[in-house]
């Protein structure tokens, strides 16, 4: 009789060791894949130099590499598990598409792939031509709700009554499939590179705390949640000039920036600085009859290119920035920045509070020419990573994105 109940327990034994063993797993799983997820701006100004200082002896570390020669240094947290994962999603990640909305509201694709929101264009097209696409649900890691509101704000549609479509598109999904019910929609993701997308889905509270949100004005007054949504780049393409690098000898001007004052910190950064000798800081947007391209150019010429937030905190001046080979400072209290948990952004970048305006010039006067040549260098390995193709590349702007969605179906198994 005893026999028989030890038989009677040994499966719920190894039951529960399984279920031990899955949660350890996942626990470690996402304990390494979040551990630097929100990139701290406590560091004080007078540690900036510093800070910078420890790349001189990034080169010494070890180099790995992947089978296409590509190579993963200190630009990332964690470069090694980064490659294996990375891998990993490679063979394994699917995602499954909702159908369309209506086309007469909603706009199809193929999308417009050029502009400031170009990001959201090219993900909705990559999307649909990569390997991660399964037609089958059952399949699926993520699905992916295709919102996309240019259209109606195109047709003049009122932000209520884009709630209203949106909302309506959403809760057929809901009741025409049982996938959103099975995880109250922690295992659904939308896109939008721009900020209508993110006022349209407000009629609809489950889809904003549940569901993963890809836009690319990461505010965190409109319920941007950093280790649940995606700060997605907003990347202004096609780029006029061939992406800079290589090219240090040539960046005479300490730093750049010229743009609307649209924001506070803007109009602080002109009234401080735009007289300054060795700050190129522009009043306003410069003025195509200067010349042709002479915007893009100042970026090749500049050591460092000053992004302050806008209307919204994100800007495509970054991807710029990045693109040109010009160090982009990053003037904000708060920005969870693209691919924030994969990479390093001290690395190739100066990140700054919105108060260090005021001591603008003396911190960058204070990073070594030694210095900005490793930050620089860093930038270029990082270039390919805010650049959208078509068809998607591997290590583009792309796949980052799916990478980062890749990380985040760990941590919403149900």
């Amino acid at each position: 009789m005893s026999s028989v109940k030890q038989n009677q327990q040994q499966p719920s034994c190894h039951t529960l060791f399984s279920l031990r063993g899955s949660l350890l797993t996942l626990a470690i799983l996402t304990l390494l894949s979040f551990t630097y997820l929100s990139l701290k701006y406590t560091t004080p100004s007078s540690q900036v130099s510093s800070s910078v200082g420890k790349l001189v002896d990034a080169g010494r570390d070890e180099k790995l590499e992947d089978d296409d020669g590509d190579e993963f240094g200190d630009v990332y947290h964690l470069p090694r598990v980064f490659k294996l994962n990375f891998a990993e999603m490679e063979k394994r990640f699917k995602v499954y598409i909702y159908p369309d909305g209506d086309s007469k509201t909603f706009y199809q694709t193929p999308r417009k792939l050029t502009g400031k929101y170009a990001s959201e264009g090219y993900f909705f097209q990559n999307i649909r031509e990569s390997r991660f696409r399964t037609l089958d649900p059952e399949q699926a890691h993520l699905f992916f709700i295709p919102i996309s509101c240019h259209k109606m704000r195109g047709k003049g549609t009122t932000y209520e009554n884009m709630t209203i479509i949106v909302q309506n598109y959403v809760e057929s999904l809901i009741s025409k499939y049982p996938y959103w019910n099975r995880t109250l929609g922690a295992d659904h993701f939308f896109v939008t590179c721009h900020d209508v997308g993110v006022r349209a889905t407000e009629g609809l509270p489950l889809l904003v705390k549940n569901s993963i949100r890809a836009v690319c004005s990461p505010s965190y007054d409109v319920g941007f949640i950093p280790h649940k949504d995606v700060a997605l780049p907003q990347v202004l393409q096609p780029f006029a000039l061939p992406a800079g690098g290589n090219d240090v000898e040539n960046r005479t001007s300490l730093g750049f920036w010229a743009g609307h004052r649209n924001s506070k910190i803007r109009v602080i950064l002109a009234r401080v600085w735009e007289n300054d000798t060795e700050l190129d800081i522009s009043n306003n947007r410069i003025s195509r009859a200067t010349g042709h391209l002479v915007y893009q150019k100042r970026f090749y010429r500049s050591k460092f290119c000053i992004c302050p937030g806008g209307s919204q905190v994100n800007s495509a001046r970054i991807a710029d920035s990045i693109h040109y080979g010009c160090i982009p400072v990053i003037l904000s209290n708060y920005y969870d920045l693209p691919f924030n948990d994969i990479l390093d952004w001290r690395k190739f970048a100066v990140v700054l509070k919105e108060n260090d305006v005021y001591q603008l010039k003396q911190i960058l006067k204070k990073i070594s020419q030694a210095e900005f040549v490793v930050l620089h260098n860093n930038l270029v390995k990082i270039q390919k990573h805010f650049q959208w193709n078509s068809p998607p590349v591997r290590y583009d702007a792309f796949h980052m994105v799916m990478y980062d969605l890749w990380l985040r179906h760990h941590t919403i198994q149900y």
